[in-house]
C-alpha cells in the first residue's frame, strides 16, 4: 500500500517539562515535522515565524504562561561591531574556516565532548553519545552546512552546523574550545557568520532563542542590529531592560489560535 505525505504540515505541543533556561518555570514547544519536497519552503517560512530546526522537527515555544523566549536574528546591514567584538576580530585573525557538507567527523565529536564537559555538564546534550551527534549534524532534509575554524597548526577549535534559508543562515548549534577564553570564539563565530552572510548577501543570521533573564543567553543582546520576534512581527530590539521574564496566565495566545496564525507556504513541490 502506498502512503503519502499530509498536504499540510500538521503541529503537535510537547508535555510540559522543566526549563533549561529560567529556573522554576515550565516549557512546551509547538512542532512540526519537516520532511518531503517542501522542506526547504517550510524551513525558509517558519524560520521567518520564529521557528528552528533540530533535525527533522521545527519547533517554537509554547509555553501556558511565560512568553520569555524571542527568536532572535541580526539585521547584516544595520550591524556594527562594538569595540569589544573588533578586538575579538583582531585576536582571532590568524583562525581558517572551511565550509563542509552535513557530516559529522571524529575531530567534531572530541571538541563537541569537551565543550559540553566544561560549559554545559548538566544540560540537556550531556549524555549524547557519537550516534546521536552523528544524527544531529547529518539529518537535514534541508541545505546545511558545516563551518568548521582551525587555529594555526590546523588544530579544529570551533565548528557550527548551519542552515542557509532563503533570506539569511540559521546557526543551528554551534561549539568550541573552552580553553581559549580570551579568544571568546563564541562571539566570533556569531561574527565570522555576518561577514560570511554579507559576502552572500544575505540580510540575517538567524541566532535562537534570546531569553531575557538568562544568563545563558543573555550574550545575544550584545550584538547590534539585532531583531527579536515579538507580537507576530520583527522588531528591532531597542534596550533590553524593556523585557521582562515575568509570567502572566495571558501570555500565551491558545494553541489552536496559534497554530491558525501561522503561515504556510506553497504546498506544490519546487520544479
Amino acid at each position: 500500500m502506498r502512503h503519502s505525505l499530509p498536504l499540510a504540515p500538521q503541529f503537535y505541543v510537547t508535555a510540559p517539562q522543566p526549563c533549561p533556561y529560567l529556573d522554576g518555570r515550565m516549557e512546551r514547544k509547538l512542532f512540526t515535522a519537516l520532511q518531503g519536497e517542501n522542506a526547504g519552503r517550510l524551513n525558509d517560512s517558519l524560520s521567518q515565524q520564529g521557528f528552528r530546526r533540530s533535525q527533522n522537527v521545527l519547533y517554537r515555544p509554547s509555553c501556558t504562561d511565560c512568553a520569555s523566549c524571542l527568536s532572535a536574528r541580526i539585521n547584516v546591514a544595520t550591524f556594527k561591531p562594538s569595540k569589544s567584538q573588533k578586538r575579538t576580530l583582531r585576536r582571532n585573525a590568524d583562525i581558517s574556516r572551511r565550509a563542509t557538507s552535513p557530516w559529522a567527523t571524529e575531530a567534531q565529536y572530541d571538541l563537541f565532548r569537551h565543550y559540553l564537559d566544561s560549559r554545559h555538564a548538566d544540560g540537556g546534550m550531556a549524555d549524547m553519545d557519537v550516534f546521536e551527534f552523528a544524527a544531529m549534524i547529518e539529518e537535514t532534509p534541508v541545505r546545511s552546512r558545516v563551518i568548521e575554524y582551525t587555529d594555526t597548526d590546523d588544530t579544529l577549535i570551533g565548528t557550527c552546523l548551519t542552515d542557509v534559508l532563503a533570506d539569511g543562515l540559521s546557526m543551528v548549534y554551534s561549539f568550541y574550545s573552552p580553553d581559549m577564553p580570551r579568544n571568546s570564539l563564541g562571539t566570533y563565530v556569531i561574527l565570522d557568520h555576518i561577514a560570511i552572510a554579507r559576502e552572500a548577501g544575505l540580510p540575517y543570521v538567524y541566532l535562537g532563542y534570546w531569553v531575557p533573564g538568562s544568563q545563558k543567553m543573555g550574550y545575544k543582546a550584545n550584538f547590534s542590529g539585532l531583531e527579536i520576534y515579538t507580537g507576530g512581527k520583527w522588531k528591532k530590539l531597542h534596550n533590553p531592560d524593556d523585557y521582562s521574564p515575568d509570567t502572566h496566565p495571558l501570555s500565551a495566545e491558545p494553541i489552536a489560535e496559534q497554530v491558525a496564525n501561522i503561515a504556510l507556504p506553497d504546498s506544490r513541490p519546487a520544479r
